[in-house]
């Protein structure tokens, strides 16, 4: 059964403890696209006092490690707006 966006809110959730987040499956905006056939596509926006002090790309590590075992599953493609709180 593919990912769903519920799925990864709640791997997310658990692991970073957000103040924030939305997850959006974007899968619907890429259809016919190559990779669409390989699984689906998300965006995620998430607030966290654990990206507090870290540089961008670390903050998106916490992100795909938080998601390790659902990438398997199916996402192919995840953009990710990750800020620490009070960050615009």
């Amino acid at each position: 059964m593919p990912v769903t966006a519920s799925e990864i809110e709640a791997a997310l959730r658990e692991q970073l403890q957000p103040d924030d987040l939305a997850v959006t499956d974007d899968s619907h905006l890429h259809a016919g696209h190559a990779g669409a056939r390989e699984g689906r596509h998300f965006s995620v926006r998430i607030v966290s006092s654990r990206f507090a002090g870290t540089p961008r790309l670390k903050r998106h590590r916490l992100v795909y490690d938080a998601l390790r075992l659902l990438i398997p599953r199916g996402i192919h493609a995840l953009a990710i707006d990750a800020r620490a709180p009070g960050e615009g």
